[in-house]
């Protein structure tokens, strides 16, 4: 197979990444301390960094955060090899044979319509390849909210989902008197199990029109974040501290904020 100069620049980028890893290994003693377990948390923190990138909209700053991640499945691999379990070349043919298979429509003879589709095939392939359930892959770990929105999406690749958009939110305003109820009831228990179910709904519906939750959520905490900073600030030009502020003038910070937002 011949090399594009680009592919062989990404290729010899690769390669000294690996031999940096060998190095670090061996002579650093932070790196040589390292385990899978240890690695974790740091690669959990990573990721939501990258997260706070895209969502940013900072692509220099993605660059840097997806260099990190990247290390660390060097550095996952590298205790692989040690533990005669793995490699990097065995991570990589791994999922380059689960893509090719999950795939039929671009490496094989089966032909699809669209996207939805494509998920379908991709779960009932999954079941193929040894998986009980339908939602063995979800993490265990995953943020509540993200969790809710995966179930959601592979329940969904089967065909257990709502028709339309209309049905959900009718789900979602069932959900939200029930929890009135249980609000006027008085019932602590009852109040949170139906808080759940509305939240769960609206995942839902947020999944028919085509918003990520988890991504509306953050940015709303990012905007909030900002307009309240906005009176922090102001605050302290007044030379007071913001508990100093009655609520109406920190209602009229908050509506400049917004203005200031354009």
């Amino acid at each position: 197979m011949s090399l594009t100069p680009k592919r062989a620049e990404e290729l010899e980028a690769f390669a000294r990444l690996l031999e940096i890893m060998d190095e670090l290994r061996e002579k650093c003693p932070w790196d040589r301390k390292q385990t899978l377990e240890s690695l974790r948390t740091l690669t959990i923190e990573e990721t939501y960094e990258l997260g706070d990138a895209i969502l940013d909209g900072d692509l220099d700053a993605v660059r840097k955060e997806l260099g990190d991640l990247l290390l660390h499945i060097v550095f996952y691999a590298k205790i692989g090899s040690e533990k005669e379990a793995f490699d990097i070349a065995d991570v990589a043919r791994g999922i380059c044979d689960k893509l090719i298979r999950r795939h039929p429509h671009i490496y094989g003879e089966i032909s699809v319509r669209d996207e939805q589709e494509v998920k379908r095939n991709w779960e009932r392939i999954k079941l193929k390849e040894g998986r009980r359930s339908v939602l063995e892959g979800v993490p265990r770990s995953l943020p509540a909210m993200v969790k809710a929105q995966r179930i959601q999406e592979k329940v969904a690749g089967v065909g257990f989902d709502w028709a339309n958009a209309t049905a959900v939110m009718e789900k979602v305003e069932e959900e939200l008197a029930e929890l009135k109820a249980a609000l006027q009831a008085k019932e602590e228990l009852a109040i949170e199990a139906e808080f759940g179910d509305f939240l769960f709904s609206l995942i839902n519906y947020a999944r028919f029109v085509k918003v990520n939750p988890e991504n509306a959520l953050e940015r709303t905490n990012a905007k909030f974040i900002k307009r309240f900073s906005y009176i922090e600030n102001q605050a302290r030009k007044k030379g007071v501290s913001i508990q100093d502020l009655s609520l109406e003038e920190m209602d009229v910070y908050w509506e400049e904020a917004k203005s200031r937002e354009g």
